[in-house]
């Protein structure tokens, strides 16, 4: 029989293995949640890169998207293009897709020689309320140049905005399509103008592309939730506080979720149509 000693004994080392499997057992839950904490990470990352991916899905017959984490971007900073007077040489390459959504209306003038420095004022006036759009040239001249021909065009005057996105960490509008599919734009492209340091805080203006490189063309975005994505889109310019206060109202309509779950979001449930657009 056993004494009093042996079972007291026993007892520990009983208690010391319990102890000893609790530990591990903690230890790989630890690891585990770290684990699906990483890969939610990369999740929300990936997400938001696949959000404005199809902008131009017309032309990626294949349906090719934005690789996700991308860390050089593919388009041309303003400085690889500048001329010895200042000026930049833009290029705005024919789109040769046959996307049946694509409005010819030309391209901007005296591409070889676009203006680097100023701001150019925009008035989108739309039927929940007008939007001050300020550009910025030296930020993105092609963009820039680019958008002002357009609304000078008035290729923008009766179009829908067709997407909005509602999160916490992405809220934007966009807009710049005439024929409403998301799929529309200009007869011609022209490169991305980003860095690595660009972002995407509440106020920006950014043009939208398709997932290949140097597919920029009129869709752009109206940022009122601070957007997390890759520095793959330009930034053209800010929208004006007026303009924020409209955008803030549309967005607290929310969206129908059409387009879920890719590219994501849906139309806006208040429509907003691009009366006009007007250069100041």
């Amino acid at each position: 029989m056993s004494t009093e000693k042996q079972r007291r004994q026993a007892a520990q080392r009983h208690l010391q293995k319990q102890l000893e499997r609790r530990a591990e057992q903690a230890a790989r839950r630890r690891k585990t949640l770290g684990i699906l904490a990483t890969v939610v990470s990369v999740l929300v990352v990936v997400g938001a890169v696949l959000l404005l991916t199809g902008a131009f899905s017309g032309d990626e017959p294949d349906g090719t998207s934005a690789a996700a984490g991308s860390s050089a971007p593919e388009g041309s900073a303003p400085a690889d293009r500048t001329n010895a007077d200042g000026t930049a040489n833009c290029a705005y390459t024919p789109d040769e897709s046959g996307n049946p959504n694509l409005t010819d209306v030309g391209t901007p003038p005296t591409p070889e020689a676009t203006p680097t420095t100023g701001t150019t004022t925009l008035l989108m006036s739309t039927g929940q309320g007008d939007i001050t759009l300020t550009l910025d040239r030296a930020k993105a001249p092609c963009a820039a140049a680019s958008f002002a021909y357009l609304a000078a065009e008035k290729f923008f005057d009766g179009s829908p905005c067709h997407r909005m996105v509602n999160g916490e960490s992405f809220g934007v509008l966009q807009c710049g399509d005439p024929s409403g599919t998301g799929q529309g734009g200009p007869t011609y492209k022209y490169a991305e103008e980003v860095t690595a340091d660009t972002t995407y805080p509440r106020g920006t203006i950014a043009m939208a592309k398709s997932g290949a490189p140097n597919t920029t063309g009129s869709q752009f975005f109206l940022v009122f939730a601070d957007a997390q994505l890759p520095p793959d889109y330009t930034v053209v310019g800010t929208v004006d506080e007026a303009g924020l206060a409209v955008l803030d109202q549309i967005a607290a309509a929310g969206n129908d979720g059409s387009l879920e779950p890719s590219p994501g979001g849906g139309k806006p449930n208040v429509p907003v149509v691009i009366n006009t657009m007007t250069v100041l």
